[in-house]
Order: C-alpha cells, then structure tokens, then sequence
C-alpha cells in the first residue's frame, strides 16, 4: 500500500505510550514546521505543550479516552481530534489528526 497519509490534506500526529513523537505526515510536519517539523520526531508531546495540555496528554496515554475540540488562528478553524491508539487493548500511544472547517460546511441534524 502506498504511504497514503502524504497523499492527504490533513495532519496525523503519532506518539508511543510515553508520549515521544513516532510519525507525522507531510502536512502535520508542514503545520508544526516553526516547531521542528519532522525532527519533533523522537521528542515528547509533554515539551511541545503548557499546562493543562501536559495532564491531559497523560491521562489519555494512561486511560481510553479520546479529546475533541476546535480551534480557530488567522481566521481558519480547524478541527482537532486526539484518542489513543490500541495494543492489546490498551492506549500504545495517541493519534491527533487535525483538519481545517471549510467555512461553508454544512451541518446535518439527522432523526433517528
């Protein structure tokens, strides 16, 4: 299969159990670029981030919860989803994909 996560318009973040930044796609690289870009790779989550951010990136690593939120800077929101990665049924580590809002997304109330 082809490295498909290049090819795609979204950044993928990838960290083990401790926190240490494993994978990053093109565009995750190109997001954080005025932070290391791909040489993150190898560093702890925990230095890129302040408080409360710290404790929430380790209490995901140690329990099975996934983090959403939205953020906007320079006039472009953006969609920011965080949630374990499993081995053996456990958190191996978080994936963090994060993706811009198109201004004019719709949204769908559907009925059950």
């Amino acid at each position: 299969m082809e490295n498909w996560k290049d090819g795609v318009n979204f950044a993928v973040t990838v960290c083990d159990a401790e926190g240490i930044v494993t994978e990053m796609n093109a565009k995750s690289a190109a997001v954080f670029g005025k932070s290391g870009g791909k040489s993150l790779i190898g560093r702890s989550l925990l230095d890129c981030h302040s408080e409360p951010s710290r404790d929430l990136i380790k209490r995901m690593l140690a329990g099975n919860f996934s983090n959403a939120y939205t953020i906007e800077k320079n006039g472009v929101k953006k969609l920011i989803y965080q949630t374990p990665w499993l081995k053996d049924g456990k958190p191996a580590g978080l994936v963090e994909l994060s993706f811009e809002i198109p201004p004019d997304m719709p949204h769908y109330a559907r009925k059950p």
